[in-house]
C-alpha cells in the first residue's frame, strides 16, 4: 500500500462561462526507479505516456469545443526526460530536462526544455500551442465565430550563469491565425446584416539582450528589447448576399476589407536589488517603452440601398500613433527589531497616447466626408504604501498598512491640424486613501486564525463602476496535522459609487471550506465547497422605441462550487482515483419567474457537473497501463441551446526505458 496526498483543483469561473476542470489524462503516477539509470557518465530518468483519447458529445458541439475541446486520436499524453552529469563535467552539457504535454493534436500542447553546462551557459525553452474555438452563438444567428490557433515560444540564453557578470539573451514569438466569421452593415439608416468571412493573422516578435552584475550584496540587471507587432487580418464577402432581412431591397454584391496594423516597441528595463545592511533591503525597478504604430483601413463595398439604387462606397483610414510608457518602483524593507518589519513601496506610472489619422469616404465615385482629428490621452499615477508587521508574541502577530495613490488623466481632441475653437480638452484627478489592518493568531500548534479588514475612499473615480467608498472584511481558519488538513475562508467586499451621471453599488461575499484526510497509507480523501455571491445595481441610459430611457441594471450571481475525490492504492499494484465536481449558479429567480427580456438577461442561471475516474495498474516496474473516463454536463437557462453532454475517456501505456 502506498501513501498519497490528493490535490483538488478549483474551477475557474466567470459570469459568462467556465473553464472545465483539469482532464484525467495524463497520469500522475510514476514508473521506473526514482534515481534513474546510469549511462556514459550521466544519470537518466525518463517516462513516456502514449495513449488514445476518445469522445462522444451530445447537444451543442461548439460550446463543448469552447470549454473542453478534447477529441479522438493517438496522443503522446506526456513525457519527462532528465539527463544529469554525475561529475558535473559533461562534454557538451551537464543538465538536460525535457517535459512535454499533449503532443499529437491535443488542443493544448506544451514543451519545456532546459539545457545547461556549468560555468558556460543555460538555455530555457517554453513552447505552447492552443486551439481556440469560439462558437457562433445562437443569439447572433450563427454569426461571429472564430477557430484560430495560437503558437507561443520563449527562448532565454544565459552565458556564464555562475559568474558575477552574466549576459542575457532572449527571443519570444506569439502568432495567431485561422478563419473567423463576422457581420457588416451597409447602405442606409435602415441597415441590413451581411456575413463576412475573415482570415485572422497576427504576429508578435520580441528580441532581448542584457546583462546581470553581482557586486557584494547588490545585483543589477539591465535588459534592452525590441518588439515588433503586425496584424494583417483581411475580410471579404464570399458570394453576393441579400442580407439577413430578405424583405428589404438592401443587398451587397461585393465587399472587401483590409486593415494592416504594424509597429515597433523598443523598451529598456533595469532592476536593482540590494541588502546593504542586515536591517535594511531595497528593490528598485524602472522601465521605459515607446510604441509606434502605423495603420491603414481600406474598405470597399458595392450593392444597392433600401430604394434599390446602385451604391458603391470606399472608406480609407490611415494614420500613426505613439504610446510612451514609463514606470518605476521602489521597495524599502526595514527590520528595526527581530519581531518588527516595516515596508514602504512607491510606484510611478505614466503613459501617453497620441497620434493622428485621416478619414476619407467616397460614395458613388464622388468625394464624401473627410476628417483630420488629433487626439491625446495621458494617465499619470503615483502610489505609496507603508506596511507594518509586528510579532507581539510567538502566537500573535498584528499587521497594518496605509496606501495613498493619486491619478491624473488628461485628454485632448483636436478638430483640425492646427488649434481651433472646436478643440476639446479635459482633465480629471483622482486620489485614493486606503487603510488595512489584521491579526494572525495561533492558539494551538495545528490551528491558525487570520482576520483582516480594509477601508478605502476615492475622490473622483474615473469610471461609474470604479471603487469609491468601499470596505472589505476577511477571515481564514486553518488546521493542519500529519493526516488531516482543514481550511475555512470568508471574504466580503462592498462598494458604493455615485456621480452626476449615474450611481453604482456592488456587494460580493465569498465563503469556502476544504479538507483532505490521509486515512491510511493507501487511502486519501478530499472535498471542498465554495459559494460566491455578487450583486450590483447600476444606473443605465438607453434608447428604446426611438426615445432615451433611464433605468437600472441589477445583476445577481449566486455561484456554488463543490468538489470531492478519493484515491486508493492497492498493494503497490493498482491505483484508483474517483472525483466529482459541480458548479451551479441559481441567479435570483428572475429568469424562472418569467421576467421581461432585459431583466432576465441580467442573471445567468447555469449548471455544470463532471464525474471522473482513473485506474492505473503496474504491469512491471517500468510499465503501467492506465484508463480513465470523464463526463462533462453543461446547461443554462438563458439559452438552452448552449447545453451539451460530453463523454471523454482514454487508455494509455506509461513506461520508462
Amino acid at each position: 500500500m502506498r501513501f498519497y496526498v490528493v490535490l483538488g483543483a478549483m474551477t475557474a469561473i466567470s459570469p459568462f462561462g467556465l473553464r472545465a476542470q483539469a482532464p484525467i489524462a495524463p497520469t500522475p503516477e510514476t514508473v521506473g526507479r526514482a534515481r534513474g539509470d546510469d549511462a556514459g557518465g550521466y544519470n537518466i530518468v525518463n517516462s513516456f505516456e502514449l495513449g488514445y483519447r476518445l469522445r462522444s458529445v451530445g447537444g451543442n458541439l461548439g460550446k463543448y469545443r469552447s470549454d473542453v475541446n478534447y477529441g479522438n486520436g493517438v496522443r503522446l499524453l506526456s513525457s519527462n526526460l532528465t539527463v544529469h552529469s554525475k561529475e558535473g563535467h559533461g562534454r557538451y552539457f551537464d543538465d538536460l530536462a525535457l517535459t512535454t504535454l499533449g503532443l499529437g493534436n491535443d488542443p493544448y500542447q506544451s514543451a519545456v526544455l532546459r539545457l545547461a553546462k556549468n560555468r558556460w551557459y543555460r538555455y530555457d525553452l517554453l513552447w505552447r500551442q492552443n486551439e481556440y474555438f469560439n462558437p457562433a452563438l445562437t443569439i447572433s444567428s450563427g454569426r461571429h465565430a472564430m477557430n484560430v490557433r495560437r503558437r507561443l515560444q520563449d527562448h532565454d540564453l544565459t552565458l556564464f550563469p555562475q559568474s558575477k557578470l552574466r549576459f542575457l539573451f532572449g527571443y519570444s514569438r506569439n502568432r495567431q491565425d485561422g478563419p473567423a466569421l463576422a457581420t457588416v452593415q451597409q447602405f442606409g439608416a435602415h441597415q441590413d446584416e451581411f456575413p463576412l468571412f475573415t482570415e485572422v493573422r497576427r504576429q508578435r516578435n520580441e528580441y532581448r539582450a542584457g546583462g546581470e552584475l553581482n557586486i557584494r550584496r547588490t545585483k543589477i540587471t539591465f535588459v534592452r528589447g525590441w518588439e515588433n507587432f503586425k496584424e494583417d487580418t483581411t475580410g471579404s464577402l464570399t458570394d453576393p448576399s441579400p442580407g439577413d432581412n430578405t424583405a428589404d431591397r438592401i443587398a451587397l454584391r461585393a465587399f472587401r476589407r483590409s486593415e494592416p496594423y504594424h509597429g515597433n516597441t523598443p523598451f529598456s528595463r533595469a532592476v536593482i536589488t540590494s541588502e546593504p545592511a542586515p536591517w535594511f533591503t531595497l528593490h528598485a525597478r524602472a522601465s521605459y517603452a515607446i510604441s509606434r504604430r502605423d495603420f491603414v483601413l481600406d474598405e470597399y463595398a458595392v450593392g444597392s440601398d433600401r430604394f434599390g439604387a446602385d451604391r458603391s462606397r470606399q472608406i480609407l483610414v490611415s494614420g500613426s500613433g505613439r504610446r510612451p510608457v514609463a514606470t518605476a518602483n521602489l521597495t524599502l524593507n526595514l527590520f528595526p527589531a527581530e519581531s518588527v518589519t516595516i515596508s514602504n513601496h512607491t510606484a510611478f506610472h505614466h503613459s501617453r497616447m497620441e497620434g493622428e489619422h485621416v478619414y476619407s469616404e467616397t460614395v458613388n465615385s464622388a468625394p464624401g466626408f473627410t476628417s483630420l482629428p488629433f487626439q491625446y490621452l495621458g494617465v499619470r499615477t503615483l502610489a505609496n504604501t507603508t506596511d507594518l508587521n509586528w510579532r507581539l508574541t510567538p502566537r500573535l502577530t498584528a499587521f497594518a498598512g496605509y496606501q495613498f495613490s493619486k491619478r491624473r488623466i488628461r485628454s485632448r481632441e483636436q478638430a483640425e491640424r492646427t488649434p481651433s475653437p472646436d478643440d476639446r480638452e479635459a482633465e480629471q484627478e483622482n486620489s485614493l486613501h486606503t487603510i488595512l489592518a489584521g491579526v494572525r493568531l495561533r492558539p494551538a500548534r495545528p490551528l491558525t486564525v487570520n482576520v483582516d479588514g480594509e477601508i478605502g475612499r476615492a475622490s473622483t473615480p474615473f469610471y461609474p463602476v470604479s471603487e469609491k467608498n468601499y470596505h472589505a472584511l476577511g477571515g481564514r481558519l486553518g488546521y493542519r496535522s500529519r493526516s488531516l488538513q482543514l481550511t475555512a475562508y470568508s471574504k466580503a467586499n462592498y462598494n458604493a459609487n455615485s456621480n452626476r451621471i449615474t450611481a453604482h453599488s456592488s456587494r460580493s461575499r465569498h465563503y469556502a471550506a476544504a479538507g483532505s484526510w490521509n486515512a491510511s497509507s493507501g487511502l486519501a480523501l478530499e472535498a471542498g465547497y465554495t459559494k460566491m455571491h455578487l450583486d450590483t445595481v447600476s444606473g443605465v441610459a438607453y434608447f428604446a422605441a426611438g426615445r432615451a430611457t433611464a433605468g437600472a441594471s441589477l445583476f445577481a450571481s449566486n455561484m456554488q462550487v463543490a468538489h470531492a475525490g478519493v484515491r486508493i492504492g492497492v498493494a503497490q499494484r493498482a491505483d484508483l482515483f474517483a472525483g466529482y465536481q459541480r458548479v451551479q449558479d441559481a441567479g435570483d429567480g428572475r429568469r424562472a419567474a418569467g421576467a421581461d427580456a432585459i431583466a432576465a438577461a441580467q442573471v445567468l442561471p447555469m449548471r455544470y457537473h463532471s464525474p471522473s475516474a482513473r485506474l492505473s495498474v503496474r504491469l512491471k516496474n517500468k510499465l503501467r497501463w492506465n484508463a480513465g473516463y470523464q463526463y462533462y454536463g453543461y446547461g443554462e437557462e438563458f439559452s438552452p441551446l448552449q447545453g451539451y453532454r460530453g463523454h471523454t475517456g482514454f487508455t494509455s501505456l506509461l513506461w520508462s526505458f
